[in-house]
C-alpha cells in the first residue's frame, strides 16, 4: 500500500514538473515599437587611388570587384621621356666613366714621372684636378639617374588601403594627369547605413538594436545589430546612422535592405509561437486555470518580435491578461 502511494505521489510529482516546464506565464514587457526602414551596405572609408606623375596608362592590373592590399600596384604609369632620359644619362655616365679612368691612369703616370723628376709639379697636380673633375662629374650624373629612377618608380600607383575595387575609370592608354584617380577602393569595413525621417530622431541613439530581415541577407534567421555612430547633420529631413551587423558580406557596396530600428516602447504581452495553436484560421492560447481547467482563449495574433533569447517571440494583441498561464500544446 505505502508503494503504491509513493509511485503515484512521484508521478504526480514528475506529472507536475513536466507540466511547469511546458507553461509560460503571461506579463506585461516594455516592447520597442518597431519602424521599418531601408538601409544600405556601406563602407565607411571610400578611398581613390590617385596617380603621382602624369603620364600614359602602360598596365593595369586590378578590375571592378577584385582585393586589394595595401601597398599593392594596381597601374602603372609610363612616360616615353623619361625612358629617353635615362638612355640620355646612361650614355653620359658610360662616357664620364671612360674620362675618370683615362684621368686616373695619367694621374698615375704623372705621379711616376714626378718622383724622377721628368715633368713638373704643375703638370702633377693638373693630373689631380682632371680625376677629380672626372670623379664628381660622374657622381652627378649618377644622382640624376637616381632621381629619375623615383620618378619612374612614382610611376607606380599604390592601393592606400585594402579593400574591394569598385570603380577603374581609365583605360589602357589612357593619359592622366598628376593626381587623378585611376581607382576607388572601398575599404573591408562595411556598416549598415540607415536614413531615417526625423521625426524618430528623438528615439534614436547610439546603442540601439537593430534587427534584420534573414531573406535580406540570404539567412533563415533573422540578425541583430547595433547602432554605433548618429550623425547630428540631417539630409534631406532624414537622420544619418551607421549600424554593425554581423553577415553583411564584403562584396556588394550598396545594397539595400530592410531593418526594423525602435520608434519607441509600449506595454504589450510578448509569447512564445509555440504556445499559440491555428484552428480554422483562428488563433488560440491553452490558458490554465487556477482550478487547474485549461480552456481554448482565442487570440489577436500581433507581429513576430525575434529577440535572441526568444527567437519565436510573438506579440500577441488582445485575449490574454497579466497572470494567465499558458500551456504549450
Amino acid at each position: 500500500m505505502r508503494k503504491a502511494m509513493f509511485l503515484a505521489a512521484a508521478s504526480l510529482l514528475l506529472a507536475g514538473t513536466c507540466q511547469a516546464a511546458s507553461t509560460y506565464t503571461v506579463e506585461p514587457v516594455a516592447a520597442a515599437d518597431d519602424k521599418a526602414v531601408f538601409a544600405t551596405v556601406e563602407s565607411l572609408d571610400v578611398v581613390p587611388a590617385r596617380v603621382r606623375t602624369g603620364g600614359t596608362i602602360a598596365s593595369l592590373s586590378v578590375k571592378e570587384g577584385d582585393r586589394v592590399e595595401r601597398g599593392q600596384v594596381v597601374a602603372m604609369i609610363g612616360d616615353e621621356k623619361l625612358i629617353l632620359q635615362q638612355g640620355s644619362l646612361d650614355a653620359q655616365i658610360a662616357g664620364l666613366k671612360a674620362q675618370l679612368t683615362q684621368a686616373q691612369t695619367e694621374l698615375a703616370r704623372a705621379e711616376i714621372l714626378v718622383r724622377s723628376g721628368t715633368v713638373s709639379r704643375a703638370q702633377f697636380d693638373a693630373a689631380t684636378t682632371a680625376a677629380s673633375v672626372a670623379a664628381n662629374m660622374l657622381k652627378a650624373r649618377t644622382a640624376e639617374r637616381a632621381v629619375l629612377e623615383q620618378q619612374l618608380a612614382e610611376g607606380q600607383v599604390l592601393a592606400p588601403t585594402a579593400g574591394r575595387v569598385l570603380k577603374v575609370p581609365v583605360t589602357v592608354g589612357a593619359v592622366v594627369m598628376s593626381g587623378e584617380a585611376v581607382a576607388t577602393i572601398a575599404q573591408q569595413d562595411f556598416v549598415l547605413r540607415l536614413r531615417v525621417p526625423e521625426r524618430h530622431a528623438r528615439f534614436l541613439k547610439a546603442g540601439d538594436p537593430v534587427r534584420l530581415d534573414g531573406e535580406d541577407l540570404g539567412q533563415g534567421a533573422a540578425s541583430f545589430g547595433t547602432i554605433t555612430l548618429v550623425y547630428p547633420q540631417i539630409e534631406d529631413g532624414r537622420v544619418v546612422a551607421d549600424a554593425r551587423v554581423g553577415g553583411l558580406g564584403d562584396y556588394f557596396v550598396g545594397e539595400r535592405v530592410r531593418v526594423w530600428i525602435s520608434g519607441g516602447e509600449r506595454q504589450t504581452f510578448i509569447v512564445p509561437a509555440s504556445y499559440i495553436v491555428t484552428r480554422f484560421g483562428l488563433d488560440y492560447a491553452h490558458v490554465r486555470k487556477s482550478d487547474g481547467t485549461i480552456i481554448d482563449a482565442p487570440v489577436q495574433r500581433g507581429r513576430d518580435r525575434p529577440r535572441p533569447d526568444m527567437p519565436d517571440a510573438l506579440e500577441i494583441l488582445s485575449g490574454l491578461q497579466p497572470g494567465d498561464v499558458l500551456v504549450q500544446p
